[in-house]
Parts: structure tokens; sequence; C-alpha cells
């Protein structure tokens, strides 16, 4: 089955009024919920992720910091949150002794990451070999920018569902039920969305919580 994580970001930031949105989608069918590691500072973050856990939400940390030290501030403060999985992220080798004593499962991104919001270079055959290197370290999943790739996404990820059995999460620019079908279509264990959500891509003259219940309602 393809899950669907509801992203509070935009542009690749947390919003500013994350708190309020989730109380607004609150009584929504989303299961997976999520946030970036740039946008709030952590206390915001800490209420947040309380009151994910009183509604037995999974939860999502995505790691678009470019430097080094910035990545693994952000592994350490999703540690501190007790998230489920962080996700995206390119200083692998950093990252993985932050959390391997923890229960967080860490699919990190695969490719060349460039500017940000993130995009993704690379020919398929040198992100299909960095989704080798991720599956051979025994991380649990990868997190993949399929449609922030200039070249063809949908090659992209069958190529690399065909070279690795690790589950994948397609992140960025998902904006239609097209892309929506295309995820169940090849059962992609998981996408997120975020921007598409707040601008109404979905039910434009709806509210959040209708689009959201839209996308569930495209996936099952």
């Amino acid at each position: 089955m393809t899950e669907f994580i509801f992203m509070l970001t935009y542009n690749d930031v947390t919003v500013k009024n994350a708190i309020d949105v989730y109380e607004e989608i609150r009584d929504t069918g989303v299961k997976f919920v999520g946030f970036k590691d740039i946008g709030l500072p952590f206390e915001q973050l800490k209420k947040l992720v309380e009151m994910m856990r009183q509604d037995k939400r999974t939860i999502f940390l995505e790691v678009v910091s470019e430097s080094r030290e910035a990545a693994i501030q952000s592994a350490k403060i999703a540690v501190k949150l007790g998230v489920d999985y962080l996700i995206g992220g390119t200083y692998i080798q950093d990252t993985i002794p932050l959390v391997n004593k923890t229960q967080i499962k860490f699919f990190p991104y695969i490719g060349k990451i460039v500017d940000h919001p993130c995009l993704l270079r690379g020919t398929i055959n040198e992100i299909v070999d960095d989704a080798k290197k991720v599956e051979k370290m025994g991380l649990p999943g990868i997190n993949l920018l399929a449609y922030r790739y200039d070249g063809d996404a949908e090659k992209l990820m069958v190529s690399v569902q065909k070279a690795v059995k690790i589950p994948l999460i397609v992140a960025g620019s998902i904006n239609s039920y097209e892309r929506v079908r295309k995820m169940k279509e090849l059962n992609i264990w998981a996408f997120t969305i975020g921007g598409a959500i707040f601008d109404k891509k979905f039910v434009p003259q709806g509210t959040y919580s209708q689009n959201i219940e839209a996308i569930l309602k495209e996936i099952k």
C-alpha cells in the first residue's frame, strides 16, 4: 500500500504557523505527518511532536540543510524530538552513528542534491549506484527527489526500485492527481506533499483538510 506523508512545509521550509495548521488537519485520516529541519525553533517543534504523539501519528523530519554542521545538528534534534523517521540529508556516514542506537529509521537522499529548495542531479546510473550503496550500508530506506530531477522522473523511480529492495519515499513537487496516481501505480512505499496542499492544488476552493482527504481518497 502506498502511504501519503503530509509535510507542514512550503518551499522546503517548515511553515511558521505549523502548529495552527496541524490543529486544523488533526481530524483527517492522514497517518504520516512531517516537517523540515528549517523554519521553526526547537520548542515549537517539540510542541508539534507532542501533539502528533497524542494523536498516534507517525512523525517524519526531513533534512534539507546543505552544510555538514547544520545537517548533523538536525539529526541530533531529530533524536531529541524522538521522531520516527529521519529523511533526506546527504551526510550519511556522519548521521548513521547519531541514530543507530535509537528507534529512528534513516532514509537519506541519493544522487547529487543542489540548491534550496532541493533539486536532484546526476545520471540515472549514478543515482542507482547511490541507492545500492545505501542498501549495502544496511539503512532501511531511501528518500528520492524524483520530481525535482532534470531528467525522466518515471524512468528514475522504476530504475531505483528495480535496483534495491528497501522502501522508497518520493519527495518534492508532487502537485497533481496524475503524480499521486503514479505513486500508487509504481507501488512507491510513501510520498510527501507539502506546498501543493498549501496552494490547494487538489481542491482549489477547499480547506487544507479537504485537500488532504482528496489525496487519501486517490490512493485508496
